[in-house]
């Protein structure tokens, strides 16, 4: 697999922010995807996201094969909730490589959780999702969404060798359509998506990043 930029390069941090003020709205209230429950927070954060990331779903929605839909488990994720997801997975795989270094643990658990300062989700600039059938059924990705590196042998990487061809053809509909919509992928996670963040910033070579740290309510 070619050389891939993880969250917690410092090219990514360079990037500065000039926060544009958008809202979050709720994809519960859309009818152009289907929002999943299974990373749902007591307060709803997760099925929300800003209002131009979610107008590029509308428009990647509309570009999928017939019969195939966007199913979204996790869009805006609250400062504190990546804090705990970040320390959590650094703290198993400090357990798991006793010998790593703090700065290559940092690294490392980057490939899976954005380090908090940077995280995508955190401005509510990224969506986690899958395709399904009109009927609710998930298509094959080749690895259970969220699947770490550790647990899936790598395969949760996007151009991952290691996974059927029916698995494959379904990555490429789904990054088609998020692409010609306008978000980027992260590499290391065929699930994650975004717009508007630093890393898409980076990645398409905007001179700054859209939103920083979002919240809900007034």
């Amino acid at each position: 697999m070619p050389s891939i930029i993880l969250m917690s390069d410092p090219e990514v941090a360079g990037v500065p922010v000039q926060e544009c003020g958008e809202p979050l709205v709720d994809l519960r209230e859309m009818p152009f995807v289907v929002v999943d429950s299974r990373q749902a927070d007591p307060e709803g954060a997760y099925a929300h996201l800003r209002e131009g990331v979610a107008w590029r779903l509308a428009r990647a929605a509309r570009l999928l094969p017939d019969g195939l839909r966007l199913l979204v488990t996790e869009g805006y994720r609250p400062l504190a909730l990546q804090i705990e997801y970040f320390e959590r997975y650094a703290a198993e795989l400090r357990l798991a490589n006793p010998d790593w270094s703090e700065e290559h643990l940092h690294v490392q658990t980057s490939r899976s959780l954005s380090p908090p300062e940077i995280g995508p989700h955190v401005a509510g600039a990224a969506v986690d999702l899958t395709l399904c059938t009109a009927a609710g059924e998930e298509l094959d990705m080749g690895t259970r969404l969220d699947a770490s590196p550790e647990e899936s042998d790598d395969a949760c990487y996007t151009d991952a060798p290691n996974i059927s061809d029916t698995a494959r053809r379904n990555r490429r509909t789904l990054s088609a359509a998020l692409t010609t919509a306008g978000l980027v992928n992260y590499p290391t996670e065929w699930w994650h998506w975004s717009y508007g963040d630093r890393y898409w910033a980076l990645m398409t070579g905007a001179p700054n990043a859209l939103y920083g740290p979002a919240r809900t309510g007034p």
